[in-house]
């Protein structure tokens, strides 16, 4: 196992002298700037589509995405399997060039434990002063402002993320969406749903901050990749962010996401690590919130959807007519172009974790046939081997569902496996509730179907 030390510059000429607290470590270099000496990766085109909108960004929110940029480049670039002692666990040292480093380093601890609940990784984080011709990064706008914003919603070409774009709108609010993509398959189920919603919504026709953020090989050059992204909810809401602290007032951050998966309640005992992620977790969103008061951003992630399952969400739609029409381009697999080892056109694999939730609500909630193209079409059809990729997560569920049907008072004592509720104690019946009619809402769409080992 190797700690690695991932180094921001802001441009060529950034040649401060980086003092490495860890010495052996794998030192790598990311320059932010492009050759127009313009922010890159992203971050640069993110700015100028808020300004376009007559939005200028906080300096200190623009210190946020730098942070969670290297943090998306250390958790995409360094393999685990490689490593990690345990399988899982790195250890991974970022220095940030910020616009107040006194007050980003009051902040490292709670930042180093946010990250380590997030991702399982051990962080270290050390912030210095950016160099004095970047003392600002957000320039002036000259742009009128698009009257109208009030409220931030993720937009990430998900199920869920639609519906709260849907329902948002149809409530009469003016969301401003904020997207981030890194694979063409995100990419493209975004641009059609955003495009279909526009055209739904004509009066309201909402706009969208997208953003194509991340690190190949010519970026960062590790000779390694790692597939797991448990940080990417950390740049996303970072991004939120960014695009909220533009508002100049308090502001709701909507993160839609069904409660079964923001808990995400480990299904057995394997199902840790890797496989247990903690995007919307309440303990997490809570952190962030923490986070942006203490760096002075108005902005409050909410989850409007953490005591609803992913069936309930699809029932109650505000345009079910709508979401009939266009469900089917959005994008909720895990690995979409796996389906190419069959020869396949990129799809939902249809057995993954969150193909078998999203098949399950589309089966409880939309109240016709589920449009999705799903490279295992009927799950039925034939015997699922639990001990191949389409069988394993089914045959989960299936004993899950019976844990939960022979001792229903066991979902009070799961629901706490992922992490601590203590920040609202008093949802804690709600959560354990939308876990137990979550997994009954899959047993359902798995009634019928057979998985057992292979011998």
């Amino acid at each position: 196992m190797k700690r690695f030390s991932l180094i921001g510059r802001l441009g060529a000429d950034d040649k401060a002298n980086v003092r490495v607290i860890q010495r052996d470590s794998a030192e790598h270099e990311i320059n932010f700037l492009n050759a127009d000496r313009k922010i890159d990766f992203g971050i640069g085109h993110a700015l100028d589509q808020l300004s376009s909108l007559g939005l200028e960004p906080a300096e200190e929110a623009v210190d946020l995405v730098l942070l969670a940029a290297m943090v998306n480049a250390g958790d995409t670039r360094v393999s685990r399997k490689i490593n990690a002692q345990d399988g899982w666990t790195r250890e991974i040292d970022l220095y940030v060039p910020v616009s107040d480093p006194p007050m980003w380093t009051r902040l490292s601890r709670r930042l180093e434990s946010l990250l380590k609940f997030l991702t399982g990784d051990r962080w270290r984080l050390f912030f210095r002063a950016r160099p004095e011709r970047m003392s600002s990064i957000v320039e002036p706008t000259e742009s009128l402002l698009l009257d109208g914003f009030d409220e931030v919603c993720l937009f990430s070409g998900g199920l869920d993320s639609l519906i709260g774009a849907i329902d948002l709108i149809d409530d009469g609010k003016y969301p401003l969406l904020v997207s981030h993509y890194w694979d063409a398959e995100t990419a493209k189920a975004q641009t059609y749903l955003l495009e279909r919603i526009r055209r739904r919504f004509p009066t309201v026709e909402p706009q969208a901050i997208r953003v194509h953020l991340g690190f190949d090989h010519n970026h960062l050059d590790t000779g390694e990749v790692e597939e797991t992204q448990r940080g990417r909810s950390f740049l996303f809401f970072a991004l939120a962010s960014l695009t909220a602290s533009a508002f100049q007032k308090p502001v709701t951050v909507n993160v839609p996401e069904n409660g079964l998966i923001a808990l995400n309640v480990p299904l057995d005992p394997l199902r840790f690590g890797a496989l247990s992620t903690r995007t919307a977790h309440p303990h997490f969103i809570a952190g962030i919130n923490q986070l942006l008061e203490a760096i002075g951003i108005q902005a409050t992630l909410l989850n409007r959807y953490r005591h609803s399952t992913k069936g309930e969400m699809v029932n109650s739609c505000a345009d079910l007519d709508f979401l009939r029409e266009v469900v089917g381009n959005s994008m909720s697999c895990s690995s979409p172009a796996k389906a190419r080892y069959k020869k396949l056109s990129p799809r939902h694999c249809g057995y993954c974790v969150p193909c078998l939730i999203r098949r399950a609500s589309l089966k409880a909630g939309l109240r016709s046939s589920d449009p999705t193209l799903y490279t295992v079409s009927d799950l039925a059809a034939q015997t699922l081997f639990t001990d191949r990729s389409e069988g394993e997560h089914v045959r989960s569920f299936q004993l899950m569902a019976k844990r939960l049907a022979d001792r229903p008072e066991l979902a009070d004592i799961l629901i706490h496996k992922p992490g601590p509720l203590t920040a609202a104690p008093a949802e804690i019946p709600d959560y354990a509730e939308v876990f137990r009619r979550g997994v009954l809402e899959v047993a359902e769409l798995l009634d019928g179907v057979t998985a057992r080992p292979s011998r």
